[in-house]
């Protein structure tokens, strides 16, 4: 059969672009390599880096005629633009089968199985469902009931299927297929995530199930009681570190990637693997940066058994912390609570006292419900003590699959019609005591305290060659806006223009 997987054009957000840090998306290899491991045709397009606009993705899936058609969606801000995808196969090739994937349409299965462009959907982990799929419809099977982990419409009414176990064993999936992707247009920024910057991951899924964050969910282990009712558990899992070193050194000699962005959702759990990994990285000789996503409670647990000086030498060159916020109560409100006590600014401090090649990027979460001008001094207050490279301030964003979003839809603040501003730049939900308007404003404020021209001529004289790097892309990108805000006579400084996505030239093409 011939099976086509598609990541479609999209819009980006201002400060990321198909030619500085949009990224290889990892489902994409990882379903082409188990669509080729079960002898079929695959052909993938993603249309960022290849410019690929909607007239002419829609002659790509027309010429190939497949017989199946892949597309996932993690992001609920770009669920139009999936959609937008999925009517086009029904326009371009009617016969296939069309699969949507990934934490969107997982955690919104009972709006989208009934959706007349959509056949099937894929709950979680994808990879064994999606073989499974395939053998199906190979073989003529239409009788959906029997594949587990997934949802379709009948007679107007969903169906869902049994969950399908997770994998036990991450090493026994074939190898990510980078070799039909095209990777040599995948981070080709001179100066961000440089050189040739790509991600990869050697874990899924979280220990933890914070209220704001859908990441979890998509990986969560399902369990259906007699009654039909699901509950999702929290389960973490890794590749072994022989099975990295195969990947990393495929990216590497092959592909020439030295840059890698890890999009594990946490990617120091396990101090075993954080240590051998490292290891295993020196001795091969490989010289890499990686930015990774990292637990504070397991950054000052690795200090203590002098692991993190290995990950360090090993490449670690960009850690993002989200320390989210300032008072312990509200931690414990978005089910943050290992990170109750400071144990976020601990970490900043043993990198910032015993590693400061390291950038070191903070989150921070404003608009929770009980936000107002005090509560959001604290989280002012607490970027200024730890005094990062990056502090970020996002508005909480109610994502489809979390409790944020169960209790605005219940309660009426948002409608599932409201996903084009869930880009975590634009407040959608207001607090108790803030509009959502007083938040924005808010927010470009806070911003304008940290990144300003002190903050950039710091970074741009710093002595360490990636620090150094970030600023100049920093500084370059945010010229290359205010020339053509100005061009579009716009102001430059307005806030609305920094949040607002671009379309790339090809975007129609």
């Amino acid at each position: 059969m011939r099976v086509m997987l598609v990541q479609p054009p999209r819009c980006y957000w201002p400060y990321t672009s198909e030619g500085d840090n949009f990224l290889l998306q990892q489902a994409l290899p990882a379903l082409a390599a188990v669509a080729r491991a079960e002898g079929h045709e695959v052909k993938v397009v993603d249309c960022m880096p290849l410019h690929v606009g909607w007239r002419s993705l829609y002659h790509e899936v027309r010429d190939f005629k497949p017989h199946v058609i892949g597309c996932g969606e993690n992001h609920a801000l770009y669920a139009t633009e999936a959609l937008r995808f999925f009517e086009l196969c029904k326009q371009a090739a009617p016969e296939a089968i069309t699969v949507a994937g990934g934490g969107h349409f997982t955690n919104l299965a009972h709006r989208y199985a009934t959706h007349p462009n959509i056949d099937l959907i894929c709950i979680g982990e994808g990879e064994i469902t999606f073989a499974n799929i395939l053998r199906a419809i190979e073989s003529g099977d239409d009788n959906w009931d029997n594949i587990d982990g997934i949802a379709f419409g009948r007679d107007g009414q969903m169906v869902k299927t049994r969950p399908v176990a997770l994998i036990k064993d991450l090493d026994d999936l074939p190898k990510p297929a980078y070799d039909m992707m095209p990777m040599h247009l995948y981070g080709k920024s001179r100066y961000l995530f440089s050189p040739g910057g790509t991600t990869l991951h050697h874990s899924r899924g979280c220990t933890s199930k914070c209220s704001f964050c859908a990441w979890w969910t998509t990986m969560a282990d399902r369990k259906v009681d007699a009654d039909g009712n699901e509950t999702l558990s929290p389960r973490w899992r890794s590749k072994s570190v022989d099975r990295m070193m195969e990947e990393i050194e495929e990216l590497y000699y092959q592909f020439g990637k030295r840059s890698y962005v890890w999009v594990d959702e946490s990617w120091n759990i396990d101090p075993k693997f954080n240590l051998d990994f490292s290891e295993a990285m020196i001795r091969s000789g490989m010289k890499t940066k990686w930015m990774t996503f990292m637990r504070a409670d397991c950054v000052v647990r690795d200090h203590k058994k002098g692991i993190l000086e290995a990950q360090v030498r090993a490449g670690l060159s960009h850690i993002l912390i989200g320390v989210e916020r300032a008072e312990d109560d509200n931690l414990k409100g978005l089910d943050k609570r290992f990170y109750a006590g400071g144990v976020a600014t601990e970490a900043v401090r043993i990198f910032k006292e015993h590693y400061p090649e390291v950038f070191i990027q903070c989150t921070f979460i404003v608009g929770v419900k009980n936000e107002s001008q005090d509560t959001l001094k604290l989280q002012v207050d607490m970027a200024k003590q730890l005094d990062v490279d990056f502090p970020a301030f996002h508005p909480i964003t109610p994502v489809p699959g979390t409790p944020i979003y169960d209790d605005a839809i219940r309660n009426g603040h948002i409608t599932e019609e409201d996903f084009d501003n869930f880009d975590w730049l634009t407040p959608v939900l207001d607090s108790d005591y803030m509009t959502k308007d007083e938040i924005a404003m808010e927010l470009y404020r806070m911003n304008e305290q940290f990144v300003n021209r002190k903050w950039l001529l710091r970074g741009l004289f710093s002595k360490v060659d990636y620090k150094r790097d970030m600023y100049i892309w920093f500084t370059k990108v945010s010229a290359k806006m205010a020339i053509e805000a100005l061009k579009q006579r716009v102001n430059p400084f307005n806030v609305e223009h920094y949040q607002a996505l671009v379309k790339p030239d090809w975007y129609d093409s």
